[in-house]
């Protein structure tokens, strides 16, 4: 079952568009590792977060519609949270477990979909990676299905350089598809295995980012 209306979908194209169009005119938008896109979902698409941009740049990029998480704080901000309404996005709450948010983003990637997400769940404040949190790691073993590591640069120093009427680089470095193990432990060894996969989704990413990017997981 799609959780998307037709307005959403419709909504999706457009703005995909429209990302396109404004990111060839303000910015120098730079992609690298097309030859490592698959033909389409299941996929988590797991990115490091460095900005605001971050989401419209994702969506920009990939060639098909992709669903995403966003903080449900962004909902209760002005013209961002109807956005995010209209898009459809899956609103998660930073602090807290929600088993709806976790069934939600599993029947997405059952459907066959991609869902993009950014294990460190908030922008980063030195514009490194920081710590992940396990969530991505959680539906990756769940689910089963591959991860694409993407990595980001330049949106954290965009709005500043549009104050200096220049357009700002950004770059997005799209990597090989990977799996990881079953999910077959239980108890600490479960939890082993979550932290485990985490860091190998981070360092996935780490791998496609210069050293200055790296933060925790250099």
């Amino acid at each position: 079952m799609s959780f998307v209306t037709k307005e959403g979908k419709m909504f999706r194209r457009l703005a995909r568009l429209l990302a396109r169009i404004l990111l060839r005119i303000f910015t120098r938008w730079e992609v690298r590792g097309l030859e490592n896109l698959p033909q389409g979902g299941p996929l988590i698409v797991a990115i490091n977060h460095l900005g605001h941009l971050d989401a419209p740049l994702v969506v920009a990029t990939l060639p098909w519609p992709v669903e995403a998480i966003a903080l449900a704080d962004l909902y209760r901000v002005p013209v961002t949270g109807q956005l995010l309404r209209l898009y459809g996005a899956i609103p998660v709450h930073r602090d807290r477990f929600d088993r709806q948010v976790i069934r939600r983003a599993l029947q997405v990637l059952a459907e066959g979909r991609a869902l993009v997400l950014a294990p460190e769940a908030r922008m980063s404040r030195t514009g490194a990676l920081e710590r992940a949190r396990h969530g991505a790691a959680y539906l990756a073993l769940r689910s089963g299905v591959p991860i694409l590591p993407v990595a980001l640069t330049g949106t954290e120093r965009a709005y500043a350089e549009w104050k200096r009427l220049r357009r700002p680089r950004l770059t997005v470095t799209i990597g090989k598809p990977f799996t990881l193990p079953p999910y077959q432990s239980r108890g600490a060894a479960r939890r082993e295995q979550l932290a485990k996969a985490t860091d190998e989704i981070m360092h996935r990413i780490a791998a496609l980012l210069p050293p200055e990017y790296r933060g925790v997981y250099g």
